[in-house]
C-alpha cells in the first residue's frame, strides 16, 4: 500500500480521532475515581474518630486510661490497616509507637495530613485532632492514621487498565477505520480500473454515474466532460493534421512536377526563369503556412501579447486598407468605416487580424459593393466588426469558420490565395489580447469581427 494511499490516511485520522477520545474519557474517568478513592479513608478515619472521641475525651484518670490503651489495642489488633497515637506532656496517657517523627508531626497544623513514615512504601492519612486537659490528665494530641496502600494500589490497576483500553481501543479504531475505508473507497477503485480502459481508441466511452455514491456524482461528471472535451480536441487534431498533409502536399507536389518535367530535356533560359518563378510562387506559399502554423502553435500555448500600445482602431484599419489599395481596386470594391475606439493591443497583431478580416471580406463581395467597418463599444469592450454582402452561410457552419482549414465551400481548398488559417489567426490574436470573435450571416450581409477590452 502506498504511502500517501487514501485508506491509510483515513485509518491514520481515525486512529489520532480514537485516540483523542480515549485519552480525554479516560482522563475524565480517571480523575472522577481518583478523587472517589481518595475521599473513602478520609470517611473511615471520620467513622473511627466519631466513635472514639467521647472515650477519648471522658477520661482524665490513669485507672480509666488503661481501658482506654486497651481498646485501641484491640482495635489495631482487628484492622491491620489502622494506626493509634496519643501524644502528650505525661507518658502515662500515651499510646503507640511514638518516635521523633510521629511526636513532630503531631505538632503540626490540625485535620487531615498525609504522613510518610521509612517503612512504608505509601503515605499514611492521618486525621489530627486535639484535646483539652481534664481532671489530671494534661491536654493530648490524638492521632488514627490508615495505610493507603490498598488505594494506592486500586488507582494504579485502574490506571493500567485504562491504558491498556486505550491502546487496545485505538488499535481496534485504526483497524476497523482502515477496513472502512478500503470499503468507502471501493467505488472510487472502480472508477480509476474503468478509466484506465479508456484510450484513444475509445475516446467515446463513457464513465458510469450509477450507481455511485452522490459525493463521485460530481467528480464523474466533471470527468465525462472532460473526455468529451478530449474527443472533440482528439478529432480536431486528427483533421487537423490531415489539413495540414493536405495543403502542404499541393504545393510541394506542383515543385516537384515542374521541377522533373524541366529537367526531362533541355530549356530555355526564359522557360527556366517561369519555372523558377512559379516555383517561388508555392515556396511562398510554403513559407506562409508554416508561418502561420508557427504562431497559432505560439498562441495555443498560452502566449499573451505584451508590447500594448494605446491607438485608435480607425487609425489603424485606414493604414491598413492604404496596404491593401491595390487589392481593394483590382477586387473593384469599397470599404466605409464608422465609429472609433482607443485600445491598448499590439500593433503588428491588430494589423494582421485586420488584414485577414478585410481579406476575407473582399474575397466574397461581387465586384460594385460596399464593405462596412464598425466599431462600437459595448459591455465595457470594443466591437470591430467587418460586414460584406453575400450568400447567407449556413448556421451549422458559423461555428467552426475560424476554426484551422476550415472552408463552407470544400472545391476551393486548394485555393493558393487563401490557405484556410487567416480567420484562426484572427481568433487567436483576440484571445491574445483577452478578447474574442464572432460571426452573423443575416439579411444578405455576413460580419466577421472580434472583442476587445477597453
Amino acid at each position: 500500500m502506498p504511502r500517501n494511499s487514501i485508506a491509510l490516511r483515513l485509518s491514520a485520522m481515525f486512529t489520532l480521532v480514537a485516540a483523542l477520545v480515549f485519552v480525554l474519557i479516560g482522563w475524565a474517568l480517571y480523575q472522577q475515581v481518583d478523587k472517589g478513592l481518595g475521599l473513602l479513608p478520609e470517611a473511615e478515619l471520620d467513622a473511627r474518630y466519631s466513635v472514639l472521641e467521647s472515650t477519648v475525651g471522658r477520661y482524665g484518670t490513669p485507672e480509666h486510661w488503661v481501658k482506654i490503651n486497651n481498646k485501641l489495642k484491640l482495635l489495631g489488633e482487628e484492622d491491620k490497616r489502622i494506626s493509634f497515637w496519643i501524644i502528650s506532656g505525661d507518658r502515662r496517657y500515651e499510646y503507640g509507637d511514638i518516635s521523633p517523627q510521629v511526636r513532630a508531626f503531631a505538632e503540626g497544623p490540625l485535620g487531615m495530613r498525609d504522613l510518610q513514615l521509612p517503612q512504608q512504601p505509601y503515605p499514611l492519612k492521618v486525621l489530627v485532632s486535639q484535646f483539652p486537659a481534664k481532671d489530671q490528665r494534661p491536654p493530648l494530641r490524638f492521632m488514627i492514621g490508615i495505610d493507603t496502600q490498598a488505594v494506592q494500589a486500586t488507582q494504579h490497576h485502574l490506571l493500567i487498565a485504562l491504558i491498556s483500553l486505550a491502546i487496545v481501543g485505538v488499535l481496534l479504531a485504526s483497524a476497523l477505520g482502515y477496513w472502512v475505508a478500503r470499503i468507502g473507497l471501493k467505488p472510487l477503485i472502480k472508477l480509476s480500473q474503468e478509466a484506465q480502459r479508456l484510450a484513444p481508441p475509445l475516446l467515446s466511452a463513457r464513465l458510469q454515474l450509477s450507481p455511485l455514491p452522490p459525493e463521485l456524482d460530481q467528480f464523474v461528471s466533471s470527468f465525462n466532460s472532460t473526455l468529451e472535451r478530449v474527443e472533440q480536441a482528439y478529432t480536431r487534431l486528427e483533421s487537423f493534421n490531415a489539413d495540414v498533409a493536405h495543403e502542404l502536399r499541393s504545393p510541394l507536389t506542383n515543385l516537384i512536377g515542374q521541377t522533373q518535367v524541366a529537367l526531362t530535356r533541355g530549356r530555355s533560359a526564359e522557360h527556366y526563369f517561369e519555372v523558377l518563378q512559379s516555383n517561388l510562387e508555392e515556396l511562398e506559399r510554403l513559407r506562409s503556412i508554416i508561418n502561420d502554423m508557427l504562431f497559432l502553435a505560439s498562441a495555443d500555448q498560452g502566449s499573451k501579447a505584451t508590447k500594448l500600445t494605446s491607438t485608435s482602431l480607425a487609425d489603424e484599419v485606414a493604414t491598413t486598407l492604404d496596404y491593401l489599395d491595390f487589392i481593394l481596386e483590382d477586387a473593384q470594391v469599397q470599404v466605409r468605416v464608422s465609429g472609433d475606439a482607443q485600445v491598448q493591443i499590439e500593433i503588428a497583431h491588430l494589423r494582421r487580424a485586420l488584414i485577414n478580416l478585410l481579406n476575407n471580406a473582399v474575397q466574397h463581395t461581387a465586384p460594385g459593393q460596399v464593405i462596412e467597418v464598425r466599431i462600437d463599444t459595448e459591455h465595457h469592450q470594443v466591437r470591430l466588426g467587418v460586414a460584406n454582402p453575400g450568400e447567407p452561410i449556413a448556421s451549422e457552419h458559423l461555428p467552426r469558420l475560424f476554426e484551422r482549414f476550415y472552408r463552407v465551400d470544400a472545391s476551393r481548398s486548394n485555393s493558393g490565395a487563401n490557405h484556410g488559417l487567416g480567420l484562426a489567426i484572427v481568433k487567436a490574436i483576440a484571445l491574445m489580447h483577452g478578447g474574442d470573435v464572432f460571426v452573423r450571416s443575416d439579411d444578405g450581409v455576413n460580419t466577421f469581427g472580434l472583442y476587445l477590452p477597453l
